[in-house]
């Protein structure tokens, strides 16, 4: 009975794997949870994450135990006084020689120079940017995956279509055939026609070629093993209805692209670390306690062999007067860094707009491809019907018949091409102004 059930089992997961019928929803959810480089943002951002803990963590008191034990040599002399007229010295206590000593501190920081509060900024900042590249790798993971979904596509319709075009090819050589045996056509026209079908047959063996290569980039770009058996599928391509203003575009894309948030929070990261290495010019500050447990305590004196408590409070300033430059150069270094930060911020902003505006005029190009590849098929189809119809009639040639066979193919090729770069245009112009494609 466990075998029937293993068998049943292996022979469902078996069809599964070889009926994966995915959407282009279905690939970019399985496509985002499998990705690497997304696992390698989400652990930096908890990286950043960990950082605010750490720096948060230098704001409150820290507390610290240590334990201490010292031994003696046996030559120690007691402790004894002398004094005058007196013909011996007074002996004070005898030597201790096993020395324990528990201690229990703790430090309050109170003034850094403003380090602290710099450096927690600096690490809120970084998390955010963090963040932003986060998204930024999600909208990016998003286009490859829409990419390699549509090449998969696109390659899946030109096998069928060159799998029609040769069906068509082969029911025209039963015809010729036909009339080449009751001497209708010449030899040289049916050969002509055999030509067309091996070249055809060629064709299809690329196309198939190229659809195996397409499958296996769409299944490892959703994380699916590179053999396995999957089929995009997809509702039919239309062109939509939109209306872009490039310069409302731009505005768009500079308020909401994930890399101009990072690079804004790099920026002010930067600037927070200015202040925290100006933070060396000024003193520190601890408030500090500590408790002992010791025996002997050497705060009572004569020490005595037992275990004995004490504390103490104090203040502590802490102050370089002379660093050799150490400050300065620190500065001067997050100084520079800040102006890098705000050129290549100025860099990727005068990018984007050039980005935007590519995709601008790239999605206008296909949009127009798409419509006069429309009409081609339809002129196409229809010079394909009436060169048929001729042909069955002995009104038109083989080679009339082929170019109307090859027409209809390449613009039927020619269609299905500029739908799915007219939709990858989109995809590109809502990705390049800043909006999600997942």
């Amino acid at each position: 009975m466990k075998q029937r059930i293993l068998l049943i089992l292996l022979m469902i997961s078996v069809t599964y794997s070889q009926n994966q019928k995915l959407t282009l929803e279905g690939s970019i959810e399985l496509g985002l949870q499998n990705n690497k480089e997304l696992k390698i943002a989400q652990s930096k951002l908890r990286s950043s994450e960990a950082k605010i803990s750490e720096v948060n963590s230098m704001f409150l008191p820290q507390l610290k135990l240590m334990a201490n034990y010292t031994r003696l040599s046996d030559n120690v002399p007691p402790f004894q006084v002398t004094v005058p007229l007196l013909p011996t010295p007074i002996k004070i206590s005898d030597p201790l020689l096993n020395n324990y000593t528990l201690r229990l501190s703790i430090q309050q920081p109170l003034f850094m120079g403003l380090k602290l509060l710099s450096s927690k900024k600096a690490a809120e900042y970084n998390f955010d940017s963090a963040e932003s590249e986060l998204n930024k790798e999600i909208n990016e993971t998003a286009l490859n995956i829409h990419n390699a979904f549509w090449n998969y596509y696109k390659a899946e319709e030109v096998k069928n279509l060159l799998e029609k075009s040769l069906q068509q090819i082969e029911n025209h050589l039963k015809d010729t055939k036909n009339f080449l045996d009751n001497g209708l056509v010449t030899r040289n026209d049916y050969l002509k026609l055999q030509v067309q079908y091996s070249n055809t047959k060629l064709q299809l063996i690329e196309a198939k070629n190229n659809l195996e290569v397409a499958r296996a980039i769409f299944n490892k770009t959703v994380g699916l093993p590179l053999e396995a058996e999957t089929e995009a599928v997809a509702d039919e391509l239309e062109i939509q209805n939109d209306d872009y203003d490039p310069k409302k575009l731009i505005i768009e894309a500079k308020q909401n692209r994930d890399e101009i948030e990072s690079l804004t929070s790099r920026l002010k990261a930067a600037e927070e670390n200015i202040t925290s290495a100006r933070s060396g010019w000024f003193p520190s500050v601890y408030l500090s306690g500590n408790y002992y447990y010791s025996n002997p305590n050497t705060r009572f004196q004569p020490l005595t062999n037992e275990w004995k408590n004490t504390w103490d409070v104090g203040v502590t300033l802490s102050w370089d007067i002379w660093d050799w430059g150490l400050t300065s150069a620190k500065t001067t270094q997050a100084e520079e860094l800040s102006i890098q930060t705000q050129l290549s911020l100025d860099k990727l902003t005068d990018n984007i707009e050039v980005e935007v505006y590519q995709n601008y005029l790239n999605l206008v190009k296909s949009k127009e491809k798409v419509v006069v590849s429309k009409i081609s098929v339809e002129q196409a189809s229809e010079n394909y019907r009436i060169i048929s119809e001729k042909f069955k009639e002995q009104l038109a040639t083989s080679t009339e018949l082929i170019d109307a066979e090859v027409s209809e193919l390449q613009a039927a090729t020619n269609l299905t091409s500029s739908l799915i770069e007219y939709k990858m245009a989109i995809v590109k112009m809502e990705k390049s102004i800043g909006r999600k494609i997942y």
